[in-house]
């Protein structure tokens, strides 16, 4: 084999960061020299390691590993001498995922955890507890460690009880709680009580995004205060005593659990999502009101839920990023562009009712830089070469849902089609390689399993 050509380190480093996962682990196979290269700490900052039977894996293996510096992992369910193995050979580790499907854990698993003096992120998916997920005694260990903690699709013994240790872990920054219930089978997901709920965010004071989820309706709707806890120092109408959140997350909430002042005295957000879970004919939209007091919002997703011209006219002009995943037309955008003059990023859907919305992106907003467009049983037509008329667009990504292309695959038909490339081959010579095109399939990420996102600084 011809030697690779002589360059500094720091230059194949630059490189290799364009490589995916699978690239990178190619290249590290030609030799000795580009597998040091490879094996840069920055080159998998921040990657996370999916490890299950720790028994099979050499100590080549976790050499690799620490070679790397690699601090997240997200395990199977550990037997004992496999939690060992995982302390002697990474005790460096700052994030632990539990992504067990249906496994049954009991209180004294999560224990192992204080043994990582590094731990600072902690994610639970897909899980049943027969006793408390975290013990006093760990709750002690993990009070002023833990930032970071995403707890999804879990049946927990007692609901209340896991609130009210979360709420003793003061330097949360970090917070998704989506539950399925308490101990087994079916039973109703009732919303946290509002005495436990409050308790948890006038404790924490550094909490910046919270993602909070809820399955079921109510039996009555929540207070008006439900995500507005009042300072006990401060009495009054107006007073607020929670953290200033910067990001919101609500998940599967019916339309008429929150009141319509419910964001109030979130005036801090500059981020907030809402998935709708279903929609009842004739139910009001309380988006519009929420949206009101939110003067600083510069983020701005909507998954399903009401019509788009119900809340368009509340939209704050302070977003820059825009995510519909909703019904989307051609008046919608009209509507929707006036309200935002300074949209940047904007991800939506193009189904049957859309209409020709690639000629208009670039009239009703100029300034974009990046564009996610989503198609559902229809690919690209030859409209989306007008996109090459945004002038300061760098990205434009075409996301297919995989369900709806299987059947496409299995006849045989790949994608990105031959005439959906040459659509791209064009628009990359049109502009001059300015705009990066990217084609994915999109599918659930195993360590984020849950229907929303979450992201660290």
């Amino acid at each position: 084999m011809e030697a690779p050509p002589q360059l500094p380190p720091e230059l194949w480093v630059c490189v290799f960061r364009f490589l995916s996962t699978e690239e990178k682990h190619a290249v590290r196979s030609c030799c000795r020299h580009l597998r040091r290269l490879v094996d840069h700490p920055s080159l998998w900052k921040d990657y996370t390691v999916v490890l299950s039977d720790l028994r099979r894996y050499t100590y080549g293996f976790w050499d690799t590993l620490n070679r790397r510096r690699l601090t997240r992992v997200a395990v199977r369910h550990l037997r004992r001498k496999e939690w060992r193995r995982l302390v002697k050979f990474l005790p460096s580790l700052t994030a632990i995922v539990f992504v067990d499907g249906g496994r049954q854990y009991k209180e004294t698993y999560l224990d192992n955890l204080h043994r990582f003096p590094g731990l600072r992120d902690l994610g639970v998916r897909n899980a049943t507890w027969d006793t408390a997920v975290i013990s006093p005694s760990l709750t002690q260990h993990l009070r002023e460690r833990l930032t970071h903690l995403g707890v999804c699709n879990v049946r927990l013994p007692c609901t209340v009880a896991f609130i009210r240790a979360v709420s003793e872990l003061v330097n949360l920054r970090y917070l998704l709680f989506h539950h399925q219930g308490e101990g087994y089978g079916l039973s109703t997901v009732r919303p946290v009580p509002r005495g436990v709920f409050h308790r948890l965010l006038l404790n924490l004071k550094k909490l910046q995004h919270l993602s909070w989820g809820m399955k079921e309706e109510p039996p009555v709707p929540l207070p008006d205060d439900y995500l507005s806890p009042p300072d006990p120092e401060k009495p009054g109408a107006s007073s607020y005593g929670g953290p200033a959140l910067s990001s919101l997350v609500l998940v599967d909430y019916p339309e008429n659990a929150l009141p319509e002042n419910a964001l109030r005295s979130l005036v801090s957000l500059r981020s907030l999502t809402v998935h709708y879970r279903y929609i009842r004919e004739g139910m009001e939209c309380r988006l519009g009101s929420w949206l009101s007091p939110l003067h600083q919002l510069q983020s701005l997703t909507i998954i399903g839920g009401n019509s788009l011209s119900t809340y368009t006219t509340t939209i704050p002009p302070t977003v820059t990023r825009l995510t519909l995943r909703v019904a989307v037309t051609l008046k919608d955008l009209d509507s929707v562009a006036p309200k935002v003059p300074g949209l940047q990023h904007l991800d939506m859907v193009q189904n049957r009712s859309s209409g020709s919305l690639c000629r208009r992106i670039p009239m009703l907003f100029p300034q974009l830089r990046t564009l996610r467009i989503r198609f559902f049983r229809r690919e690209p037509e030859k409209d989306l070469l007008s996109l090459v008329k945004l002038r300061h667009l760098q990205q434009l990504e075409l996301l297919v849902e995989r369900f709806y292309i299987l059947r496409d695959y299995l006849n045989g038909h790949p994608w990105p089609s031959s005439n959906v490339q040459d659509l791209i081959n064009q628009i990359r010579e049109l502009s001059e390689n300015r705009i990066s095109v990217i084609t994915a399939m999109r599918q659930r990420d195993p360590l984020r399993d849950c229907d929303c996102v979450w992201e660290g600084d």
